[in-house]
């Protein structure tokens, strides 16, 4: 039970930052201004839980098919990765992605939200570590760190946004992603040392 636990905090806690300043919050913040709360936030979590449990059914097949070690090496240069992708600033291509508005704002949600989260760094993620421990904990605990973050959007994004700047927030999420990459890359170097 410790380690199921263990690896839903990390999931959370990882997704969580890593969806810190992302264009999943600013859609988020935007569909709460057209659409109903109650339609948004259903939409969030039915996105959200099927990209996460897609995501960790990927990386835990890989898991069982690729050693550890070779994965937690791969995860670890991701993270790096995505550590200085952070920090080189400027907008994302699809930052700007506006979805007008249709008959229902749930399905738009679900879509939007699904689509433009596709390929993203929070699936990457969540397939190394899917790879790596309990699918179940890792679906969970990624589910509910992207949709805290999503949901912090919805109703504080205008609050953080004048108080916060962008640039520390971006810092404080590539420090922690180089932090935990070169932590796994460590782990990873170590065990095939061996």
């Amino acid at each position: 039970m410790d380690a199921f636990l263990g690896a839903a905090a990390i999931s959370f806690g990882l997704v969580f930052v890593g969806e810190m300043g992302d264009k999943s919050q600013l859609m988020a913040l935007t569909f709460a201004t057209k659409y109903r709360l109650r339609s948004v936030i259903l939409g969030l979590v039915i996105a959200i839980g099927a990209l996460i449990g897609l995501s960790v059914g990927v990386g835990a097949v890989a898991g069982n098919l690729l050693p550890t070690d070779w994965i937690r090496l791969a995860a670890a240069i991701l993270f790096i990765g995505f550590g200085l992708w952070g920090l080189r600033g400027g907008r994302e291509e699809d930052d700007d992605l506006h979805v007008k508005e249709r008959r229902s704002g749930l399905l738009t949600v679900i879509a939007a939200m699904f689509l433009a989260e596709f390929g993203d760094k929070t699936m990457i993620v969540a397939m190394g570590l899917g790879s790596s421990y309990n699918p179940w904990a890792v679906w969970l605990g990624g589910t509910a760190g992207m949709l805290a973050a999503d949901l912090l959007a919805v109703f504080a994004g205008a609050w953080v946004a004048r108080r916060i700047p962008e640039k520390v927030i971006r810092y404080v999420s590539s420090g922690l992603f180089l932090v935990i990459g070169v932590l796994l890359g460590v782990e990873a170097v170590t065990a095939l040392a061996d």
